[in-house]
């Protein structure tokens, strides 16, 4: 028996793991200190109305026999995927509801749509660059390659011919620098993916913090996406369910590679390694797009918004360059007198107690680089950005 030995090539720890490790070190040597944490991209609202409603309802139908409801569809109920298809169709975007497919996350699928490429194909990701793409195809012993995203390409870069790959992750709004793709820029990559016969996996998991209506929401905004691309989603920041779980899958029809259906292969794919969401988690999702609910989970959004326009503008003020916080809940900045990552981290924790990411945890291009959220309370942050203000001066 041989265990999978490409785990010797991931980092022993997550990055998260690694933070939480030295913020509870501190914490406790330090008791007399408030921390503020502004660093893991949790939510700290809770749920809305209209979701706990839905769910408390949902579960009262668990309990009688008529309306009690066993294995679900492993794709998800056609009451959410239609609420999915009809959220995209109010962005000019049309979808059937057998190209969608309801999960427990967008983290977890973007591991699992692995499952339906060969292990040969070349992998390209952007640096810096949210771990997991990394970290699961290492798993897997993919090769791969990064394009360098970076302050001279305002962390967005694009198409290097000289920079094939198979599959080619593409974040945006981005996690961790904020930074987001206009359509110009994406009908680069969407080109560029059909020239060569590759895979697009689009994260749109912070696609609900655009507030511009000429910035794509979906990559199926962009002619050409659905023979190239699959897109993830999620409730997670969306209305509030990082712990309540619930995301979706697009894999289009178009997506067809040989003689080889990518819809019918992850459906086939999720109906033998998958249960589905459970049907309670499921009536709340579809709370979501109800009128009520919309206006309810853009209430939770703004506060957020308001919280990254906060951070932004004092490091604005003091000419700190950063992009993200307009778009994005995560703002992505320079550190000041060029220190490193992990310095400006332990220096913000002993001297201020605010709690970040080291930018060099996202790649090799992070280095220098830090990011914070905007998902911390209205009343931690104004106090964070206050001494934000003082530190920098």
């Amino acid at each position: 028996m041989k265990v999978n030995e490409n785990y010797k090539n991931i980092a022993q720890s997550y990055l998260f793991s690694t933070v939480g490790k030295k913020v509870s070190e501190y914490m406790a040597a330090n008791p007399d200190k408030k921390v503020i944490k502004l660093g893991i991209g949790d939510v700290t609202l809770p749920l809305c109305k209209c979701v706990t409603d839905a769910l408390k309802s949902a579960s009262e139908e668990m309990g009688h026999k008529e309306t009690f409801h066993g294995y679900g569809p492993e794709q998800g109920y056609d009451f959410l995927k239609t609420k999915i298809a009809d959220y995209y169709k109010s962005h000019d975007v049309e979808l059937d509801n057998d190209e969608i497919f309801v999960s427990d996350g967008a983290k977890s699928d973007i591991g699992n749509i692995l499952d339906l490429f060969d292990k040969d194909n070349t992998v390209l990701v952007p640096d810096p660059v949210y771990p997991v793409y990394v970290d699961t195809n290492t798993m897997a012993g993919r090769k791969i390659i990064y394009i360098d995203a970076n302050e001279s390409n305002d962390f967005l870069p694009l198409p290097d011919e000289n920079l094939k790959a198979d599959i080619i992750y593409i974040c945006s709004p981005n996690n961790p620098t904020g930074a987001v793709y206009n359509k110009e820029q994406l009908k680069k990559w969407v080109d560029f993916a059909n020239k060569n016969h590759s895979i697009i996996l689009f994260d749109a998991a912070y696609e609900c913090f655009i507030s511009d209506d000429n910035l794509p929401r979906s990559i199926y905004s962009i002619d050409g996406a659905k023979t190239c691309a699959i897109e993830f989603c999620s409730f997670s920041k969306m209305a509030g369910f990082t712990g309540t779980r619930c995301g979706w899958t697009v894999v289009p029809k178009a997506l067809v590679f040989g003689e080889m259906s990518l819809n019918k292969m992850w459906l086939r794919r999720q109906t033998t390694k998958f249960n589905g969401v459970s049907y309670i988690v499921q009536k709340g999702a579809e709370a979501v797009f109800t009128p009520e609910g919309q206006k309810q989970i853009m209430q939770n959004l703004d506060y957020y918004k308001q919280n990254a326009k906060m951070i932004s503008d004092v490091l604005t003020k003091h000419g700190i360059y950063h992009t993200g916080g307009t778009h994005s809940p995560y703002i992505w900045l320079k550190c000041p007198n060029n220190m490193k990552s992990w310095d400006f981290f332990d220096y913000l924790l002993n001297n201020v107690q605010i709690v970040g990411t080291p930018g060099v945890g996202f790649g090799r291009n992070g280095e220098g680089f830090f990011r914070l959220t905007s998902f911390g309370s209205k009343e931690n942050t104004k106090e964070a950005v206050e001494r934000l203000d003082k530190f920098l001066k």
